[in-house]
């Protein structure tokens, strides 16, 4: 590797370092704000004021700035499978601080995550080299990419407006979707911003260029999305599980948007193709694996109160004799003070 790409690499795994520790300190403060008032998942917003949930914040931010710095010096197929370190540091110290136990087959999953990841950095195709903002604008609005970009609002808004409502509490699919969504066309934004950005202190100023900050509003607008689904989905779902499934998905589908986008596999070899396929379907098995061995959720008070609360059904005949229908979990004494004999 090159000196630069040295540089990338060591940023890409601090940033997974802080990113995986973010989300452990995320729920705790989410789970604090959850105790006192209405959780995250239910629609309320009182972590804003939990001051642990803000250390995780400022914890993921320095991470998500790292990766921000790392994809300038490194490429991009370099940088986003180290994301999956990220899942080896929350699954691990979920294990420890939360008490979310990491099984024998959790620890294979985390492990066919980094293989598939090793596999994808030495078989995923290269960058192309962009000299302008103006290059990416043209890019991002060739048809097949804005085809994408339809189709991923048009799913988002589906997710939403129709399936949150009926399924987020239950099916973790529906919170991840939209953060994996949403985070591919974050990347791509990003990657916009970033390349700005060093054009800029290398000389050629891109502020001037209002496609810049097109590029600006999307990530801001991306990003804050993603944090409330991502918000909502770890305070709904094990750690553990939300994890690999958020990378699983998020790497996934950046790729995907960057093939479109970059044309990165054109000119690339067949044997290069499938190996990095090979990668991804490593990765997803272990996110399979990982997903198989989470503990079962606890139902939520309302309804355990109700599993555990003695229900009575009675049936009133017209001769007024009040007869009892049903009983469940009571007591032999307290059935024998309200059986009908009494109340003649």
């Amino acid at each position: 590797m090159y000196s630069a790409n040295w540089t990338g690499f060591g940023l890409a795994v601090a940033s997974s370092a802080f990113i995986g520790s973010s989300f452990i300190i995320k729920k705790k403060g989410l789970q604090k704000a959850g105790a006192s008032g209405t959780r995250a998942s239910s629609g309320g917003y009182g972590y804003l004021r939990e001051p642990l949930w803000w250390i995780g914040m400022v914890t993921m931010i320095v991470g998500e700035f790292a990766n921000f710095v790392a994809y300038i010096y490194a490429p991009a197929v370099l940088v986003t499978p180290l994301g999956a370190l990220s899942i080896i540091v929350s699954a691990v110290l979920a294990h420890f601080i939360l008490k979310e136990k990491l099984k024998k087959l959790g620890v294979l999953g985390c492990l066919l995550c980094i293989v598939g990841s090793v596999v994808i950095v030495f078989h995923a195709p290269r960058e192309h080299d962009l000299n302008s903002v103006d290059e990416i604008w043209a890019l991002a609005t060739q048809p097949a990419f804005l085809l994408y970009t339809a189709s991923a609002v048009a799913i988002t808004l589906v997710l939403v407006l129709y399936c949150e409502p009926r399924y987020g509490r239950t099916n973790i699919m529906v919170y991840i979707g939209v953060c994996s969504i949403i985070g591919s066309l974050t990347v791509m934004s990003i990657k916009a911003i970033g390349i700005a950005i060093k054009l800029t202190l290398e000389g050629s100023n891109q502020a001037a260029n209002f496609q810049t900050w097109v590029f600006v509003m999307v990530s801001v607008t991306c990003i804050i999305t993603q944090l409330n689904y991502l918000n909502k989905a770890l305070d709904t779902f094990n750690t553990a599980v939300v994890s690999p499934i958020y990378y699983a998905m998020f790497t996934s589908l950046t790729i995907l948007a960057s093939a479109i986008m970059f044309k990165d596999w054109s000119g690339q070899s067949a044997s290069n193709i499938i190996s990095a396929l090979c990668g991804f379907l490593t990765v997803l098995s272990g996110t399979m694996v990982l997903h198989s061995t989470r503990d079962p959720d606890p139902p939520p008070s309302t309804d355990l109160y109700a599993q555990l609360s003695p229900q009575i059904s009675w049936l009133i005949h017209a001769n007024g004799e009040i007869w009892k229908q049903k009983e469940d979990g009571l007591h032999s004494e307290f059935v024998a003070i309200i059986r009908q004999d009494h109340f003649k």
